[in-house]
């Protein structure tokens, strides 16, 4: 397991098998991760820690610890911290390809592309 460090926290991927992955994903207080979408996999989220504020398509919901949610492919989606301790989720990736690169950004607070 490698942690990859990011500008919101960090994630290491847990567990990869066919068209499967599984991450342990961190993030800081006050952080959000790239408004984004992929082509190629949907994602579950898992909250274990914190809470998460969550988008997916145009509806927000605020997720706390043993709340999941579903983002299905191609959805537009955001997670972010809005509070004050570390929020720990666990993500499962399900799809025919699930590298980085598979991430379309639309927004980012950390001026990716």
């Amino acid at each position: 397991m490698n942690k990859v460090e990011r500008p919101w926290g960090w994630y290491e991927t847990i567990h990869e098998g066919d068209r499967l992955k599984i991450k342990n994903i961190e993030v800081n207080p006050g952080q959000s991760i790239s408004l984004q979408f992929h082509y190629h996999r949907s994602e579950h989220w898992v909250v274990v820690g914190g809470t998460a504020k969550v988008r997916v398509g145009d509806e927000e919901k605020l997720l706390s610890q043993n709340e999941s949610i579903y983002v299905p492919q191609t959805e537009i989606h955001r997670l972010s911290n809005p509070g004050l301790i570390p929020l720990r989720i666990v993500e499962v990736q399900c799809g025919s390809y699930l590298e980085e690169d598979d991430i379309v950004r639309i927004d980012d607070n950390y001026g990716r592309s």
